[in-house]
């Protein structure tokens, strides 16, 4: 057998079969899945886990080659540390948005860690991140990028674990709220849970100023959520509903989350939460309390110096 599939194996069991959670709410039955149980602490290692994988089985990927790849951080996090246990080298183009956490755990398993700090036209990093990721692979010769905005192994990952984990759980299920950023999950999840319950809304969730859904661009402080493109993989989602939440709302989110629920999630949770919070605030003729889902994408650690922390919320204007 292949030794990279065999270390692969060694990590699978750490990887997917995250717990779910039943919250407090007074219009809903609410239940969270709690994706940062994963390997990483982010569900972005079940599409970076499943999509090198499947490039290792096709011969895309050997022990000599370079992966390279665009992230605001959880991808990039996900991969560095699958690379180093691989013995694979990696290298993760970021922009300045990205936790101080994160970027001290990618300096401190990955050789090169590029930072791009020219903004896009949308008031995002993502297209100069991109065009370095290019520019990186084209000079050098055995490269391979992921590419989690097209990669359909990445939506695959969550088409084939997350959406059959979340009916493990519970056979019945009114709405789902997914965090939208490079489509992977969303697209994936989306995908699973309508074959497996026709029935359910799902309700995709955005942030204002991201250009995923054609809104008005602009300048954004909050990694993990958003982006400067509509991710392809989109094209193939299932969704009943786009809401859009604003930073200040993301910080309301997350705080609720901790001091309500006990639970310290960073900014996609944050803003999912509100958007829920709201969604059924506004609709109080429901009569019978409905069975609603979210994912926790990632722990609050990475978050505590920015939404958790009050003078930088200040600072950026989202008070």
């Amino acid at each position: 057998m292949n030794n990279l599939i065999q270390k692969l194996d060694m990590l699978h069991p750490l990887v997917g079969n995250t717990p779910v959670i039943a919250l407090s709410h007074s219009h809903i039955n609410l239940f969270a899945k709690l994706e940062y149980y994963n390997l990483t602490g982010s569900v972005k290692d079940r599409s970076a886990y499943h999509s090198l994988r499947k490039a290792v089985e096709n011969g895309n990927i050997t022990k000599d080659t370079v992966i390279v790849e665009s992230s605001s951080g959880n991808f990039a996090s996900s991969l560095a540390q699958i690379c180093n246990f691989l013995e694979i080298k990696f290298i993760p183009v970021v922009d300045p948005n990205i936790s101080p956490l994160y970027l001290g755990f990618l300096r401190s398993l990955c050789e090169e860690v590029v930072m791009v700090k020219d903004m896009d036209e949308s008031g995002g990093y993502l297209k100069t991140r991109i065009k370095r990721v290019h520019d990186i692979i084209d000079s050098i010769s055995n490269s391979y990028w992921i590419n989690q905005y097209e990669n359909p192994y990445c939506a695959e990952a969550h088409y084939l674990g997350t959406a059959k984990e979340i009916f493990n759980f519970s056979t019945r299920l009114d709405y789902l709220f997914v965090g939208v950023s490079s489509g992977g999950t969303l697209s994936g999840v989306s995908r699973g849970v309508r074959e497996l319950s026709p029935n359910t809304m799902i309700v995709a969730v955005d942030i204002e100023g991201s250009m995923i859904f054609q809104a008005q661009p602009k300048v954004r402080f909050i990694p993990g959520m958003g982006s400067s493109i509509r991710p392809k993989l989109l094209d193939s989602c299932c969704i009943d509903k786009v809401v859009h939440v604003s930073e200040s709302n993301v910080v309301k989110g997350c705080r609720a989350l901790r001091n309500q629920h006990g639970i310290l999630a960073g900014g996609s949770s944050g803003a999912v939460y509100f958007a829920i919070d709201s969604f059924f605030k506004n609709h109080p003729s429901i009569k019978e309390k409905p069975e609603v889902m979210f994912l926790c994408p990632d722990r609050g650690t990475a978050y505590i110096e920015t939404v958790y922390n009050d003078e930088w919320v200040r600072s950026k204007g989202l008070i």
